[in-house]
């Protein structure tokens, strides 16, 4: 078989996207998720009466919570699914990460399994975080002094 036979099979079935579905439905997701946050943000700082640093982590605690959370009964996979890329904003995208990679290794003990599989996922992430923070750093000394 050749490469053009072979491009068609896969053009043939490869699965289309509806983008404008996919769009709505992460904007709509994490437009939710934010107006969650938001009023659960407010809740705290006038009723009560939670320093406005305080309500901010204990908002983003409740983020990861309920990611982990719905990651480890197995419906965060399928909200993603339905919902798109909308719930994937960066920290409920890491607890999923890091929840996901100690629920598959649960099985090979505390040290072994969990201990040593916690960040496999979330590694990455971490590493190339500290690397475009350094370098962007360095751009903005170099740039403005």
């Amino acid at each position: 078989m050749n490469i053009n036979n072979y491009k068609k099979i896969v053009k043939k079935h490869t699965k289309k996207s509806n983008f404008l579905h996919n769009y709505l439905a992460a904007f709509l997701s994490g437009g939710l998720l934010g107006a969650l946050s938001q009023i659960i943000y407010l809740s705290l700082k006038n009723i009560f009466s939670v320093s406005s640093t305080n309500a901010k982590s204990y908002i983003s605690l409740f983020i990861i919570f309920i990611a982990s959370f719905l990651t480890a009964i197995g419906l965060f996979d399928t909200l993603i699914i339905k919902l798109r890329s909308g719930l994937i904003i960066p920290t409920t995208g890491f607890a999923h990460s890091i929840t996901s990679s100690a629920i598959d290794a649960k099985n090979e003990g505390l040290i072994k399994g969990i201990g040593s599989n916690f960040f496999h996922l979330a590694g990455s992430v971490i590493l190339y975080s500290i690397i475009a923070s350094f370098v962007l750093v360095l751009l903005r000394v170099i740039t403005f002094g």
